[in-house]
Order: structure tokens, then C-alpha cells, then sequence
């Protein structure tokens, strides 16, 4: 039960560094900042994907 509650854990900071990086994204957007854009909607993909990933893989390979 406690690899639940890090798995959970992970993946709800994972979900909130998310969201930090989609504010980023349109507050660099509204800037005009293309390459901080990309770099920002890049990373809140891949934060948001792994965050959905891990526990998937935890209970696929683990349970």
C-alpha cells in the first residue's frame, strides 16, 4: 500500500508541474516568445504523459 501512495504522489506533482508549464506556454505565447513556447508546451506534454504512464506501468509490471 505504500508504493500506492507514492505513485500517486509522483504523478499528482507531475500534474502540477504540468499545469505550471501550460501557463507558461500562454503566457509566453501572449509574449511573442516563440522558442520558449515550444519548450514550454514540449515539457507540459512530456509531464503530463509520464504522469499518466507510471502508474500504468506500476500496475502492469508490479501488481
Amino acid at each position: 500500500m505504500a508504493g500506492w501512495f507514492g505513485i500517486i504522489f509522483i504523478s499528482a506533482l507531475l500534474i502540477f508541474i504540468s499545469f505550471f508549464f501550460t501557463l507558461s506556454f500562454f503566457e509566453n505565447l501572449h509574449k511573442g516568445d516563440e522558442r520558449i513556447t515550444k519548450q514550454s508546451k514540449l515539457a507540459a506534454l512530456i509531464c503530463l504523459g509520464i504522469a499518466f504512464v507510471i502508474p500504468f506501468l506500476y500496475v502492469f509490471f508490479i501488481g
